[in-house]
């Protein structure tokens, strides 16, 4: 009875716990509560969300996971990869951080469930088969990058422009160095030495929980953020105050154009069905505004991103002016140096110090519908499939590498079944995209785990943090996090497996760097990078599958057959042919059959007799038989007789079946190649 319901509620193979069990997991559900609260605020950023948002999404997402899933030490939540893919997947239709981002966000989670659920009902976890390891080395090396680089704006304490063009955006941040806050820098590089340092001292310290606690009391204690709101009218500058309006218009502009968008979309899918001339007329000048509208709101992101950077230039210097503080254009030496932050309504935020969390909600979320926007649906479902198979495919892997050392046995739909609920539960408590995280699940199978209890327990440390603990977060500086996130990715980059793979197999390995190449170049939009590398990866299959090996065979003085070609060998006769042909003949690669003995017969204008080894051919479909049958006609109308040897079963059932036997003679089918040669040898010489 218990496995029959097991089938179901996979939890319950977690009873009978016994004490030391429940103590490992007691201790791994903290130590990874340590790592997730972190990480997950550091995430979110990269999601271009709230910090709160990684919170949200390190709780029920992480119930539902452990519960419904296969593997009792695998850990759900935010994780870098789909962090900066849920990012870049949004940014189009909305500005990162705005409560249309949000919802956008969420949406997207409850997308990526959803498919992930559908694909594990219905057992489809092989079609993670399409993605070759040498396209997904190339692409998490490429991802790896943008993601780690993506944060050193933060780090230094420049604006990191958003555009379509990632490269051009990570340039204007280089440009910037110059610009940098040192007290941002030194928070950095104190939280690296913290984390770095301490992973020496010994594996289990909590570098990451440490260097946090550490940079938020001196954040603090320096006084790291300075900020200050005023009006226009209090600032004396006026190539200052042209710049921010400029700004401001450029942003209202951009808010207007995206909601046009948006109802244009709307009005082209409704008008969808619309037939005649004058449907057809109008749903193509629907799509040319768009076009028109997209290329327009291109060009004003780019400048608005250029006006920001030289916005953040400005500096200008605070003093009294009629029991009030005004700000002025500054210069190099005028002390509380004061920077653009940002603009809303006429109220300018200006900073003089680093950027920190600042205020996060305290208190649970709320469950509610998630925001269905059902214009971008279509629009965003192509990175929406790609998100779900990257993070099925790193949920599996992590599961599988623990499982090789507990034995634990890993069922990948079930798996895919659990991340799926995970999303679509979450999303309704303003989760964004989740999956297993290597890191944590890494830490959890270090500590003792034996059970999914351990990521309960993690996820109710989120919920005390929630409750009680976020207005001590305030001082965190941004700057930390991001370089948790950085040191988090770079350790995904590995070179070892392309260097492999181009010993190997060349082709794989240059698919694997153009992966990496083009994934680079279609930043922020990493699901085109991926899909291009799939898409090469089945091109070359196709080739390959097009053009199996095909060649004439010799002895050589060990007895064994290899190619004439191959080999430099002498031709066995010139009175018959054996060719050996590894592939199966299907409509794909039948007319490369046909070519390749019509080839042989050309080289060797005297051969009476062609042997085809067939050990290689598994499967023969109807235009294969077709082709066999018209070959044999026209062999034996040039005196020529085709025969074949070492045939599998199921391909000799096909020949009977199909009346090929009858037709080319049973005589002319033999058991194995030897057998045939000997009977050729002793027939033609």
């Amino acid at each position: 009875m218990k496995e029959r319901l097991a089938v179901f509620l996979p939890f319950l193979k977690w009873f009978p716990m016994t004490r030391d069990g429940l103590r490992g997991d007691l201790i791994a559900g903290i130590t990874v509560a340590l790592v997730l609260v972190p990480q997950s605020m550091a995430y979110a950023q990269l999601a271009g969300l709230p910090v709160v948002y990684g919170l949200y999404a390190s709780f029920v997402p992480v119930i539902i996971a452990s519960l419904w899933g296969s593997s009792s030490q695998l850990h759900t939540g935010p994780v870098a990869m789909l962090s900066l893919m849920s990012a870049a997947a949004i940014i189009p239709f909305a500005s990162p951080g705005s409560a249309h981002f949000v919802e956008l966000s969420v949406m997207l989670a409850l997308m990526v469930g959803v498919l992930r659920l559908a694909l594990g009902l219905f057992r489809m976890g092989v079609i993670v088969n399409f993605l070759s390891n040498p396209v997904i080395v190339g692409f998490t090396n490429a991802a790896a990058l943008i993601i780690g680089l993506s944060q050193l704006s933060k780090i230094l304490g420049v604006p990191f422009p958003r555009s379509d063009f990632y490269l051009g955006d990570l340039w204007n941040v280089f440009v910037q160095i110059p610009e940098a806050h040192l007290m941002t820098v030194a928070f950095a590089v104190g939280a690296w030495l913290v984390m770095h340092f301490g992973r020496r001292l010994s594996p289990n310290f909590p570098g990451v929980l440490a260097a946090v606690v550490l940079a938020t009391a001196g954040s603090a204690l320096v006084g790291l953020e300075q900020k200050a709101t005023v009006s226009l009218e209090r600032i004396e500058a006026p190539e200052f105050v042209g710049a921010v309006a400029r700004y401001a218009e450029q942003e209202k502009r951009i808010s207007a154009i995206t909601e046009q968008l948006s109802r244009l979309n709307r009005e082209l899918r409704e008008d969808s069905g619309l037939v005649g001339a004058e449907g057809r007329a109008s749903q193509a000048a629907v799509e040319a505004e768009i076009g028109r509208l997209n290329r327009e709101l291109a060009d004003l992101k780019a400048t608005n991103n250029n006006l920001r950077i030289r916005l953040h230039e400005f500096q200008l210097a605070a003093v009294q002016q009629g029991g009030q503080r005004v700000f002025r254009g500054g210069s190099g030496e005028d002390e509380g140096q004061w920077r653009f932050a940002g603009v809303e309504s006429g109220t300018v935020t200006l900073s003089a110090g680093g950027a920190v969390v600042g205020n996060i909600p305290q208190g649970l979320p709320e469950p509610a519908m998630p925001y269905l926007e059902w214009d971008l649906i279509p629009s965003l479902l192509p990175a929406a499939l790609v998100m779900a198979l990257i993070g099925f495919m790193e949920a599996t892997s992590i599961s599988k590498a623990i499982a090789a050392r507990t034995g634990e046995r890993i069922d990948t739909s079930k798996e895919l079944v659990g991340q799926g609920l995970a999303n679509i539960a979450g999303s309704f408590f303003g989760s964004y995209t989740v999956s297993g995280s290597f890191s944590r699940s890494a830490v959890a199978s270090r500590t003792g785990a034996t059970t999914g209890l351990f990521a309960i327990i993690s996820a109710l440390g989120v919920m005390l943090v929630l409750l009680f603990l976020t207005p001590y977060l305030y001082h965190l500086p941004q700057a930390v996090l991001a370089v948790i996130v950085m040191t988090a990715v770079f350790g995904l980059i590995r070179v070892k497996p392309l260097t492999q793979a181009w010993k190997v197999e060349r082709p794989a390995a240059v698919i694997g760097l153009v992966t990496f190449v083009a994934t680079l170049y279609m930043a922020p939009d990493l699901a085109n990078g991926i899909l291009f590398g799939v898409g090469l990866t089945i091109l070359w299959y196709l080739v390959r599958t097009m053009r199996p090996r095909a060649e004439i065979v010799a002895r050589q003085p060990d007895g064994t057959l290899r190619g004439i070609k191959a080999h430099h060998l002498e031709p066995m006769s010139q009175n018959f042919v054996p060719v050996r042909f590894d592939g199966s003949l299907t409509f794909v690669n039948v007319a490369y059959f046909e070519d390749m003995l019509l080839e042989a017969l050309a080289d060797f204008p005297d051969a009476q007799a062609i042997l085809v080894v067939g050990s290689g051919i598994n499967e023969i479909d109807a235009t294969g038989e077709e082709t066999v049958r018209e070959l044999v006609k026209r062999m034996k109308d040039r005196g020529v007789t085709l025969m074949f040897s070492s045939l599998k079963h199921q391909v000799r059932q096909v020949f009977e079946r199909g009346g090929l036997v009858e037709q080319i003679g049973e005589e002319n089918f033999f058991a194995d190649k030897d057998t045939a040669l000997k009977r050729l040898t002793a027939t033609y010489g």
